[in-house]
């Protein structure tokens, strides 16, 4: 066997191996929740805001409980990345809803999808910097850090790249269309 066909198939085991080990962010709790919210901007994207909250809420857990030591870093990783695969869920959402034609009333709904977004950022991004200042001051945290420090890294990027598309969307997003009469009640 050649060397580049070696290399080739090398290549293809490993993806299929990195593949496979993808885990899915959400439960399957979670999921069906999502699921019955499909065509609901605000719900949906209020879930989204839940599920991402209670990751970092489950981290501060972890960070506080003596017990829970060991293989604490493994887990503030994947943790980490559940984060970010649902910051970019809330991302895909916002440019799913952002594309298409809205009623005056789903407009509203996604208005207040985007206030939710960017309040929910302000909040992600104080226990982001608590956790890295944790991994830079604290020992324990320190040593675990080597665990998630690039996890942590993609969490704070993904997070800057949602508030700044929700930022973008509540701007260019009018709540209401000019021209558009209002219905009387």
């Amino acid at each position: 066997m050649k060397p580049a066909s070696k290399v080739i198939i090398l290549l293809v085991l490993l993806t299929a191996v990195a593949s496979a080990k993808k885990r899915d962010p959400l439960t399957e709790a979670e999921a069906d929740q999502l699921r019955t919210v499909a065509m609901e901007p605000f719900k949906r994207l209020k879930l989204f805001v839940k599920f991402t909250e209670a990751r970092l809420l489950t981290i501060d857990e972890l960070r506080a409980d003596a017990k829970q030591a060991d293989g604490r870093g493994q887990r503030i990783h994947d943790l980490l990345e559940d984060f970010t695969s649902l910051m970019d869920e809330i991302n895909d959402n916002l440019d799913q809803y952002q594309g298409r034609p809205l009623t005056k009333d789903d407009r509203k709904d996604f208005h207040k999808g985007l206030k939710e977004v960017i309040d929910a950022d302000a909040r992600f991004e104080l226990k982001l910097k608590a956790l890295r200042s944790a991994a830079e001051t604290d020992a324990q945290t320190r040593t675990e850090a080597r665990d998630f420090h690039f996890a942590l890294d993609d969490a704070e990027d993904a997070l800057k790249s949602s508030a700044d598309v929700a930022r973008e969307y509540i701007e260019t997003t009018p709540i209401e269309k000019k021209n558009e009469p209002e219905k009387k009640k």
